[in-house]
């Protein structure tokens, strides 16, 4: 008999960490609660593109038994990628070989419905605080009032967590890049100069302080990301919604203004480039956020975290796929474990500590060189990882 036998335990996020964690449970005939603030899986866009490197996502994959099924829906022809200097020369282009599956891509939201499966998500259950040593175990409170108590509670629930304050008092801070998000759809057909520009996977352009990068998503979708170093403007409240710092914020209902203003920034880019701004139907502004390189914190009975609630770094690859190597090995160690379940819980986090510092320390150092002052630097970075 498992040890996990009469163990009551939620996780609280519904994103690929939450979501490893409670399928690799579930593979092993676990019960566990997933609790999601949001109503429903669609309640809001669940974003680009993910590349699952093969010693991570597709590694947790691969523990909850999805692997054929997420190579099925992969893209690894996404792992294309063109870098263009500003005047709109290729200055590499490199492009998959039939056999190359290190890093397909895949859509967030085929990703996040291949993980949901047939688990028990309990939607609209927005925990505002989680309370360690509540006597009969770890008390989650909800923003409708209502309590809930649980044996193990683990917090996936991103950059704001509502389940670290439990562990630590380190908050996210910002980095001095900021993100302004817009989309093509249908690009094919309705842009066809711009599908061929970004090609099967992405397309980036790196000037002094800034750049312009397009990744292709399946059925003919494009995210363009403007990434530009500035003050920030707006910050978070002591207590923000992380509806709002998760997911980024509209920025502002006059699209043409914003548009206006971004086209300014990049004045004397290619046209090409330009392009894919101009023809971007909304914009979301996204200010990049990161906890401490190292972060770690006391051991509490009864709670955990994973990925970006335990060490949120810049968006470059990375983040995703220790997340579902997170959940995925701290599931598998509790379901297979004949210790103490609060033992496993503590091991895992050493383990967990050093990995992320680790990358959390290369993709603060990728950040600072590929929006820098020095363009050459963003293409060292490509060159490092994958050489022309």
């Amino acid at each position: 008999m498992s040890v996990l036998t009469r163990h009551r335990i939620a996780v609280v996020g519904s994103g690929p960490a939450g979501l490893t964690f409670a399928r690799v449970l579930h593979r092993h005939g676990h019960p566990v609660t997933v609790l999601e603030r949001d109503p429903a899986p669609d309640a809001r866009p669940p974003g680009g593109t993910l590349d699952l490197h093969e010693g991570l996502g597709q590694l947790a994959l691969d523990k909850a038994g999805l692997l054929d099924r997420f190579r099925a829906l992969a893209r690894p022809e996404g792992q294309a990628m063109r870098i263009l200097d500003v005047d709109g020369t290729v200055l590499r282009d490199w492009r998959p070989g039939p056999d190359e599956r290190a890093n397909p891509e895949i859509d967030r939201g085929q990703l996040r419905d291949l993980l949901l499966g047939p688990l028990d998500v309990r939607w609209a259950r927005h925990v505002t605080r989680v309370e360690p040593g509540a006597g009969d175990g770890v008390r989650v409170h909800f923003a409708d009032g209502r309590q809930e108590t649980y044996d193990l509670v683990v917090g996936a629930d991103g950059a704001w967590s509502r389940t670290r304050p439990a562990l630590s008092p380190v908050t996210p801070r910002y980095t001095g890049v900021t993100l302004v998000e817009t989309s093509l759809d249908d690009v094919d057909t309705r842009h066809p100069d711009l599908a061929r520009l970004v090609g099967d996977g992405s397309v980036a352009v790196y000037g002094v302080n800034r750049a312009i990068v397009a990744q292709r998503g399946s059925g003919g979708h494009v995210k363009v990301y403007a990434q530009f170093r500035a003050p920030l403007d707006r910050h978070p409240e002591p207590d923000p919604d992380p509806l709002l710092t998760d997911t980024g914020t509209d920025v502002g209902p006059d699209i043409d203004t914003v548009r206006t203003a971004l086209l300014s920034m990049f004045d004397g880019w290619a046209v090409p480039v330009l392009e894919l701004l101009r023809h971007g139907t909304a914009f979301v502004r996204r200010p990049l956020y990161v906890l401490p390189v190292g972060h770690t914190w006391t051991h509490v009975r009864g709670v955990t975290l994973l990925g970006d609630a335990a060490h949120l770094m810049p968006p470059l690859g990375a983040g995703a796929n220790l997340a579902m190597l997170e959940g995925a090995e701290l599931a598998e160690a509790l379901a297979t474990g004949s210790g103490e379940p609060d033992d496993t819980v503590r091991a895992f986090e050493e383990r967990m500590w050093a990995r992320a510092a680790r990358w959390a320390g290369i993709t603060a150092a990728g950040l600072e060189r590929l929006v820098s002052p020095d363009p050459a630097a963003a293409l060292a970075v490509f060159d490092e990882v994958q050489p022309s």
